[in-house]
């Protein structure tokens, strides 16, 4: 047996945290360390702990499990993170890749991948599931193809959500805390972006390209 892997598990279900520990301590040669159930606990254990990977979950209760890797990322770069997500490989995958993530698991596969990306990502390569390499693979030789929607900021993108859900400008503004020229203009900019002219084009692109889902 070579040297153990030590993990840290952030994820705020206590019962999924001791189901991934259960199935990674069975290999005998993986050790969790820590468990954290915050972005707080995952910021804090990097720091005191010295693992060779972290579980951290992408849905947290006080901040987004992305803020707290870009924080980590920052701080202690050798860090290696396997972000944990309920959602299938999507927008999130991306995104936690390009804030330097190491690899991407969606939760009802965790269990089978598992393994597997630990031991990946623990020599520093990346782990990346079949799917989320054919999302990367689109992106890469089809720039142009690329949906209008994530040209977006991510306050137009969520100007965008609110009007398809039937918001008004003032009803957005105030549900944001912002100014109604603030929104107008958040408005005026995702229609050109996205080459738009009406509210209702607006709802039908996101019907359509089933964003709200």
């Amino acid at each position: 047996m070579g040297k153990m892997i030590n993990v840290i598990i952030v994820d705020d279900h206590a019962i999924l945290r001791a189901g991934l520990k259960q199935v990674l301590s069975d290999t005998g040669d993986i050790d969790v360390i820590a468990e954290g159930e915050n972005a707080h606990d995952a910021m804090q254990l990097s720091r005191s702990h010295n693992s060779d990977v972290m579980l951290l979950d992408i849905t947290l209760p006080d901040r987004s499990g992305i803020e707290a890797l870009q924080y980590i990322k920052k701080n202690n770069p050798k860090q290696h993170v396997l972000m944990l997500s309920m959602h299938r490989e999507d927008q999130y995958a991306l995104r936690a890749l390009k804030a330097g993530a190491s690899g991407y698991l969606c939760k009802q596969s965790a269990s089978d991948e598992l393994v597997d990306a630990v031991y990946m990502v623990a020599k520093g390569k990346k782990y990346i599931s079949p799917t989320v390499a054919e999302i990367l693979a689109n992106q890469v030789t089809g720039e142009s193809e690329k949906p209008l929607h994530e040209t977006l900021s991510n306050r137009e993108y969520e100007t965008l959500m609110m009007i398809a859900s039937g918001l008004s400008v003032s009803e957005i503004a105030e549900k944001l805390s912002l100014s109604v020229k603030t929104i107008s203009m958040y408005r005026t900019r995702l229609l050109e972006k996205m080459q738009l002219k009406h509210n209702a084009d607006i709802t039908h692109y996101v019907i359509k390209n089933k964003l709200g889902e």
